[in-house]
């Protein structure tokens, strides 16, 4: 009889903790907006659906412009009207300013180095400010325009004598137009960070930067079930964080390559031509008014991985 004295404990604690749950929800509903009650759970999932746009505009027509929702264990507002969003994002900004980050991000700390994923503080205002003053200038952008130029045309000669030497064996002339586009684009990144181009386009270390670019993306871009439902993350039932970290530690070992030889050669007194991106963030020392004297190594090199990622996502975007 002890599996109906488990049961009967089971059936117990699911009980209490419902009864829990129920008065803390309406204990905090007089601090939240309106919005439909929820599930145990699941919240208001259901409520959302398929169509969620849609779900939405039914949903301000009985709780106004203004709705809460519970979606599993998270909390959600959802705003949809321009006063809402104004009065939002002009007097309560510094209050939403924050993001969540999906738990695949949270493998190999990648979301404490990246502009797009960090917290938001001091940190976060660092590597914005520099960005704006040291990445995407008119100064910098000139000066390596002879760069982009040769990227380019080294990326049209190597497609076409890749187009050639398929056709020399009797294949179609085929060629796998993302991969250039995404090497090329690294290369681009490299004229602006570092100067120089940084990987060679028919490259055993290209493909394989290529592949695990690819392979981070998909995985990343799964829906995870440990972001809605957050007592998941320690299982991770889809193994959506254990795959992200697999190929995200294989790019950050070929990024980090890059930023030791820099070290080294800063080290050793052999300095660039011109200063380039990757000096200021490696001479970043605090401006005196705030606690962060200095980026890590590893800072530095999930910065010029997500600056790659960036551009890895507006190159699928534009052309596929």
């Amino acid at each position: 009889m002890a599996w109906l004295d488990l049961l009967t404990w089971l059936i117990i604690s699911f009980l209490v903790a419902l009864i829990v749950w129920s008065k803390s929800r309406r204990n905090s509903s007089k601090l939240r907006p309106p919005g439909p009650p929820g599930w145990p759970l699941v919240g208001n999932i259901f409520d959302v659906g398929r169509m969620p746009h849609e779900s939405f505009h039914k949903l301000r027509s009985k709780y106004g412009p203004v709705v809460w929702l519970k979606l599993g264990t998270l909390n959600a507002v959802v705003i949809q009207s321009a006063a809402a969003a104004t009065e939002l994002f002009t007097k309560h900004d510094a209050a939403f300013s924050d993001r969540r980050v999906p738990d695949s991000l949270t493998a190999c700390d990648y979301h404490t180095g990246s502009l797009s994923q960090a917290r938001y503080g001091e940190y976060w205002r660092v590597l914005r400010r520099l960005c704006a003053s040291e990445l995407m200038i008119t100064k910098r952008i000139n000066a390596s325009s002879p760069l982009r130029q040769k990227c380019i045309e080294g990326m049209i000669e190597c497609i076409k004598e890749d187009v050639s030497g398929s056709l020399v064996r009797g294949g179609s002339g085929e060629v796998q137009l993302d991969r250039y586009l995404f090497l090329m684009s690294f290369n681009l990144l490299g004229s602006f960070m570092l100067g120089r181009d940084i990987m060679d386009l028919r490259s055993k270390a290209g493909n394989e930067f290529f592949e695990a670019m690819n392979k981070f993306m998909e995985w990343n871009g799964k829906p995870n079930l440990a972001d809605t439902f957050g007592f998941l993350k320690w299982v991770d039932p889809q193994g959506i964080k254990r795959h992200t970290e697999r190929y995200l530690g294989q790019l950050l070992n070929l990024v980090s390559g890059f930023v030791k030889e820099r070290i080294e050669e800063r080290q050793h007194g052999r300095k660039q031509e011109s200063r380039d991106f990757l000096d200021a963030l490696l001479e970043y020392d605090g401006d005196g008014k705030r606690t962060l004297d200095k980026l890590s190594e590893k800072n530095v090199t999930i910065m010029v991985l997500v600056i790659t990622s960036t551009l890895f996502y507006f190159f699928n975007s534009l052309y596929f």
